[in-house]
């Protein structure tokens, strides 16, 4: 952190403290039964983090429900829908089969969940016992993934998976710092999935080591291409360095890269604009996120456009997923 960042974060330290008391008042009143937890027939597997943006949690959810999906349960993610404008009780956004909804309406992460997991059912809404209800009503019981749980307290859950990284674990709440809560809500994880590089000390049977794995290059259709020699980048998410650094480790010929705010939803004029700056560099492809890719609008395009995927890798996965089947089992 710089230094004005560092000094910024000394000013704000009350009101963080303050942010971080409430939260964790909060999670007391759940936690002694005072405010009423709502369950589902199915198990529960809530999968959410500490900090506000860019902490991994989206490929973790969808390792997840692969991983029980493979196993042979029926799946079900829940998700609020953030960034979408649907006000309702529930929207199924994927059915299983078919994704059902665009990421105007629904937002970018369930739209982009439901096209790469085939078999589960994506459903948001902003009480996450009633989707799941809805969910059960329609597909009946399911393995509910609760996406972004970790402070849905209101919902009941078998197994809590708590994503982070090294920084989060050292941060202040908001608006000192990026947690939503105090670092020290991380004990109230069954499993902590903690993305680092670094070796896991021993006798931590809750913490899994986690890592982003790149998968190369898709087009729009989810087909493999191979890299192109001359990419021109486009992000529209919270944390885009790591997306330039893996396209340039995979394509180290980028000529070119345009970023816009987390969740930003992009017009057709910004999309043309982007084509002509791609051209003048003499890009031969645009490439983008999968989160990015479901937000762009179909305008004819005058480049190939080309999905650079990453997926999550869990150190251990076998035990990893043992503890998954167990909470989804055990609740049956």
């Amino acid at each position: 952190m710089s230094a004005a960042g560092r000094a910024r974060s000394l000013v704000l330290a009350p009101l963080g403290a303050v942010f971080g008391a409430g939260a964790a008042l909060r999670a007391g009143l759940y936690r002694r039964g005072i405010l009423r937890r709502s369950r589902l027939h199915g198990p529960v597997i809530s999968v959410g983090n500490l900090s506000v943006g860019g902490s991994g949690k989206t490929p973790l959810v969808a390792r997840i429900a692969e991983i029980l999906r493979d196993a042979g349960e029926p799946v079900a993610i829940l998700s609020r829908g953030y960034g979408g404008t649907f006000r309702g009780d529930y929207l199924i956004v994927g059915d299983g089969t078919a994704v059902l909804a665009e990421s105007a309406e629904a937002g970018d992460e369930p739209v982009m969940l439901a096209r790469a997991l085939p078999g589960v059912v994506v459903a948001i809404g902003p009480r996450r016992d009633r989707v799941g209800r809805a969910v059960e009503a329609r597909f009946g019981r399911r393995v509910h993934v609760l996406d972004d749980g970790f402070q849905h307290l209101r919902l009941a859950r078998d197994l809590d998976v708590l994503s982070v990284c090294d920084a989060d674990l050292h941060d202040r709440p908001l608006p000192a710092g990026r947690l939503r809560e105090r670092a020290s809500a991380s004990a109230r994880a069954d499993v902590l999935c903690l993305w680092s590089d670094a070796a896991l000390s021993p006798g931590d049977g809750r913490t899994f080591r986690v890592r982003r794995v790149p998968l190369g290059f898709f087009d729009t259709a989810g087909e493999p291409r191979p890299a192109p020699a001359r990419p021109f980048l486009l992000s529209g998410i919270a944390n885009p360095e790591r997306f330039w650094s893996d396209v340039a480790a995979a394509a180290p010929g980028v000529v070119g890269r345009t970023a816009y705010a987390d969740h930003h939803r992009f017009t057709p004029n910004e999309v043309r604009r982007l084509y002509d700056d791609a051209r003048a560099v003499r890009a031969d492809a645009i490439v983008t996120t999968a989160k990015d890719a479901v937000r762009l609008p179909p305008v004819a395009p005058e480049l190939p456009v080309l999905v650079f995927r990453i997926a999550a890798q869990i150190d251990d996965e076998p035990r990893f997923r043992e503890r998954l089947l167990a909470a989804a089992r055990s609740a049956a």
